[in-house]
């Protein structure tokens, strides 16, 4: 694969997923969101597909956190299959192509009107269109992310290329946690603003135009020797470092797609304006990013990513005990500063996903003379897809759900003087922000655990005689 050589370049390419990432936010942040109405105070009508539940809350949260978990498995062997693709096409392009059109249709699919009421079909189409979804979403991306070892040559391009696929990332979460919730506001239904957002997925059409000179079918380089799939996982899960980092990557996870997850819930339960939050908290972002890579380049990736944990944390900490308010002005300007102090930390969060485990693959293939980049992204996302499928599937439904009992929280519904037994907490998702915070929390304390080379990775090395 001929690598990018201008900045330029590399800002298109950093640019390709950004509509695929559009729709699983869609799909994780609200399609699966309008299954319930739990949760929700107002617009219920807009923001549900039907304005009733059609699925059976236990067995759709059983569904999401498996859909997860296959997402993660699934992605080991299709993985490997991209790293030893032999094609005219090279092993990139065509599977992101494959991955790219059946996600596409499982995305239509969540769309298709089901059956009245919350019924066992409904539940089971829903849930095994979600995990085709995830299935191949994330075989779309963990081969788009496989090629940031292979596009560009250097450290130092990897980082930028990482730096500009985050600030895309922010882009996206503004058109979906800002300007969605308008659409939706303004008395459109989520399923057709789920339409109205599906062209953008013809952004991943960028890699099939950059990627030159990947012809493989007569290489024989010996970096892209083939290696089956129990080596290549062999290989991969022998990286300490890696397995390391996996565990303090997973409790970061859980807080930002617990976050992520509920959002959409949060901000109709307390009555505030998504979209003024979701700006302060996402706006800032490409500023705030700027500020991660001078001090990454001062002080080494272990400090730098160390800071951005405790800024989130202290941020969702914040907005979790800003509720406490009883001003509605006030709760809302402490929610915006929440907001903007997780800004500092939204950005290198997402960054990391992409900048470690290239970097790790590349150590790899130096060590060994291996070239399987994927693997390294397959089983991240096998880890974020356990880690994900705790904090949307368990936690947050518990959560919405008011008939599940969580941390104590147990309210009588009253109704004509009379208590139904049913537990009723509408405030109940709120307690997602101080869960969220101390998950980033506990994967600033794993921080200690990493060696020095992943520390100071990204650090600039001073001249001998400085």
């Amino acid at each position: 694969m001929k690598p990018l050589k201008s900045k330029w370049q590399m800002l298109l390419y950093g640019c390709a997923g950004m509509g695929v990432n559009m729709l699983n936010l869609i799909v994780g942040s609200y399609l699966c969101s309008a299954l319930l109405v739990g949760g929700f105070n107002e617009n219920v009508e807009f923001w549900t597909f039907a304005n009733k539940d059609l699925v059976i809350a236990g067995v759709w949260s059983v569904f999401v956190l498996v859909a997860k978990i296959l997402d993660g498995v699934i992605d080991i062997p299709m993985a490997s299959w991209t790293d030893n693709m032999r094609t005219r096409f090279g092993r990139r392009r065509p599977a992101i192509f494959i991955g790219l059109v059946v996600m596409v249709l499982a995305y239509l699919a969540f769309l298709i009107p089901m059956q009245d009421g919350a019924t066992i079909v409904n539940t089971v189409f829903y849930g095994l269109t979600l995990c085709v979804f995830y299935s191949f979403y994330t075989l779309t991306m963990v081969t788009y992310y496989s090629t940031f070892s292979e596009i560009v040559e250097t450290e130092e391009d990897r980082m930028f290329l990482s730096n500009v696929k985050s600030v895309c990332d922010i882009v996206y979460f503004i058109l979906g946690y800002a300007l969605l919730p308008m659409l939706v506001k303004g008395a459109i239904n989520i399923k057709m603003v789920a339409l109205i957002f599906l062209p953008l997925v013809l952004t991943m059409l960028i890699p099939f135009f950059m990627i030159k000179g990947d012809d493989n079918r007569f290489s024989s380089n010996e970096r892209e020797k083939s290696v089956n799939l129990f080596k290549s996982v062999a290989y991969t899960l022998k990286d300490k470092t890696f397995l390391l980092w996996m565990l303090v990557y997973s409790f970061m996870t859980m807080g930002v797609q617990l976050f992520l997850g509920g959002i959409n819930e949060f901000f109709s339960t307390n009555g505030l304006s998504m979209t003024l939050v979701m700006i302060g908290a996402f706006l800032p972002v490409p500023f705030t990013l700027m500020l991660f890579n001078k001090i990454t380049k001062k002080r080494g990736f272990g400090f730098s990513f160390g800071y951005t944990l405790i800024v989130f944390a202290v941020g969702m900490i914040g907005m979790f005990f800003g509720q406490a308010i009883g001003d509605k002005t006030i709760k809302l300007v402490v929610a915006i500063l929440s907001a903007v102090v997780c800004s500092f930390g939204i950005g290198s969060l997402f960054s990391v996903a992409y900048s470690i485990p290239s970097q790790l693959a590349v150590e790899e293939e130096q060590r060994s003379g291996v070239s399987h980049s994927a693997m390294y992204f397959a089983v991240q996302g096998l880890f974020a897809g356990v880690a994900s499928g705790i904090a949307t599937g368990l936690i947050l439904v518990a959560l919405k759900d008011n008939t599940l009992p969580l941390f104590g929280i147990k309210v009588e519904e009253v109704v004509d003087g009379v208590k139904t037994g049913n537990l009723v907490d509408p405030s109940a998702v709120v307690l997602m922000t101080l869960i969220a915070g101390v998950f980033c929390l506990i994967a600033f304390v794993l921080m200690r655990f990493l060696p020095e080379r992943l520390k100071n990775f990204g650090k600039e090395q001073k001249a001998d005689n400085e």
